[in-house]
């Protein structure tokens, strides 16, 4: 469970609700529950034996896809917050 939460607060994982009911009451569909990271995304990886391997056996690589990761949950962030901020 503990890794779950990790997931969450790291932003990999991020936790919303759609509700298309809510457009008949003039309210935005796009609910985002979670918050904005707050657990690096290095603490959330390295504590799970797939990521550590790929860290030990290639740094190099395992650097160039914890870059993207961090890209990526960055860009899916920004993306669900403005979601769930737009005027309907």
């Amino acid at each position: 469970m503990d890794q779950g939460k990790a997931a969450v607060t790291s932003g990999l994982w991020p936790l919303y609700r759609y509700d298309p009911r809510l457009k008949d009451a003039n309210k935005n569909p796009f609910q985002l529950d979670s918050k904005e990271a707050t657990t690096s995304i290095e603490d959330f990886m390295y504590k799970e034996v797939r990521f550590k391997s790929l860290k030990a056996a290639d740094p190099a690589r395992a650097e160039a896809l914890l870059a993207k990761a961090k890209t990526q949950a960055e860009r899916v962030w920004k993306e669900h917050k403005y979601l769930a901020e737009r005027p309907f």
